[in-house]
């Protein structure tokens, strides 16, 4: 029941943090489509460092559909799921190295690298049209920065739980 509790929570905070990135006027700051800051990917990787991988498989099949439910629609789903999972399935890979050959901000820079991976070779499908990759780059470099700045949010965040035995306390391990 706990865990169950816990995941409901975390698809709770998951789809606050996607709302709330939606008022972020990030296209002020750097004018091309398709780049978000990515926060509900926060989330993601608390789930997968310390919940395991069906949680985090759960919260983020959770978070894609109703998020885009309540704020997009299909070809939004189709997109955040791709993005979501092959970041997931990255995130996970990359994992099996940490802390010996990835840290925390290495494992989120890959996660966003591989989302917008996931959204340009969603796009491609949906337009039968290999001419989106060429906007991969922009995105690729777009998605290490934001992926960067959720890892530093991220890695304080796993910092200031393992300092206070937050995890022990709430989750029993």
């Amino acid at each position: 029941m706990r865990k169950i509790t816990l995941n409901g929570l975390l698809i709770s905070l998951a789809l606050v943090l996607a709302f709330m990135e939606r008022f972020i006027p990030l296209n002020l700051f750097v004018p091309l489509p398709g780049i978000k800051l990515g926060l509900a990917n926060i989330v993601t990787m608390f789930a997968l460092f310390y919940l395991g991988i069906p949680s985090a498989v759960t919260i983020t099949l959770l978070r894609c559909l109703l998020a885009s439910f309540l704020f997009g629609g299909m070809s939004s789903l189709l997109y955040s799921l791709a993005g979501a999972f092959l970041a997931l399935v990255a995130m996970s890979l990359l994992k099996l190295g940490y802390p010996k050959f990835f840290s925390v901000i290495g494992i989120s820079m890959g996660g966003a690298a591989a989302h917008n991976a996931g959204q340009i070779l969603m796009a491609s499908l949906m337009m039968r049209n290999t001419a989106v990759f060429a906007y991969l780059p922009i995105l690729l470099f777009a998605g290490i920065v934001t992926g960067l700045l959720t890892a530093i949010v991220s890695a304080n965040l796993f910092s200031i739980f393992e300092k206070t035995n937050f995890i022990t306390k709430v989750w029993g391990k």
